[in-house]
């Protein structure tokens, strides 16, 4: 698609690799929605991309309707949905409380299934549309420690080849993106430290094979794109 036609709900988008994607869909022409929790923190971001921003809970739904609600308001249309908020949490199966359990499910999975239904009923009636999800190598191979964080990426998979099948027939494009590790804030917040950062991904990276997906001819498109560091 031509980028200088993009409108796009991009959740997440105040830190990491939505941050860099929304700074780099901004750079190629196209107009930005995002959100996030934070208030303070979604308008310094909206401000500074010029871009437009939402205060929402991924995990509410009410809030994802006012956020697609805001988004026509804003930019008279939508033809991108980005699912990239995610939540990140690592324990064993034993100290995994099914309330941890949930929260990771809420924000992870749910969230993209409530805003794929929202997009796709738009989509579909105009018969094109873009939906990425932005996932995780988690969903490709499980890892110990990550029952809940790692389940909901593996369910995301099967929300994608869902969507593939149903919504191709509309020239609605579906794409899953799976990072292996990435610097960012996300890291962070889970206490872990990543050595040899200088060989590891950056949101940057990931935000270039988005927007490379995106700029695609609307003749083909990318089912799934796994994504490692050369030599981490």
């Amino acid at each position: 698609m031509d980028l200088n036609t993009a409108k796009v709900i991009l959740t997440g988008g105040t830190s990491g690799i939505g941050y860099e994607t929304a700074k780099l869909l901004r750079a190629n022409g196209a107009e930005v929605v995002i959100c996030g929790r934070d208030e303070v923190t979604v308008r310094k971001v909206s401000d500074e991309l010029g871009i437009h921003g939402l205060k929402a809970d991924v995990s509410n739904e009410k809030d994802l309707e006012r956020l697609f609600e805001f988004a026509f308001e804003k930019m008279g249309g939508l033809n991108v949905l980005i699912n990239n908020a995610g939540l990140g949490f690592m324990a064993s199966l034993l100290e995994t409380s099914t309330e941890d359990f949930t929260r990771i499910w809420e924000v992870n999975t749910k969230s993209a299934f409530i805003c794929g239904k929202l997009a796709a009923a738009h989509f579909v009636a105009q018969k094109s549309g873009n939906i990425i999800n932005v996932s995780s190598m988690g969903a490709v191979k499980g890892i110990a420690n990550g029952s809940a964080y790692v389940s909901s990426k593996s369910a995301m998979t099967g929300l994608t080849m869902c969507w593939q099948a149903e919504l191709r027939k509309y020239n609605v494009k579906v794409t899953q993106i799976n990072p292996s590790e990435v610097i960012t804030p996300f890291a962070d917040k889970l206490g872990y430290k990543s050595t040899n950062v200088d060989h590891k991904l950056k949101g940057f990276e990931i935000a270039e094979v988005i927007v490379a997906t995106l700029k695609m001819s609307d003749i083909g498109f990318i089912p799934e794109i796994n994504v490692w560091a050369t030599n981490p």
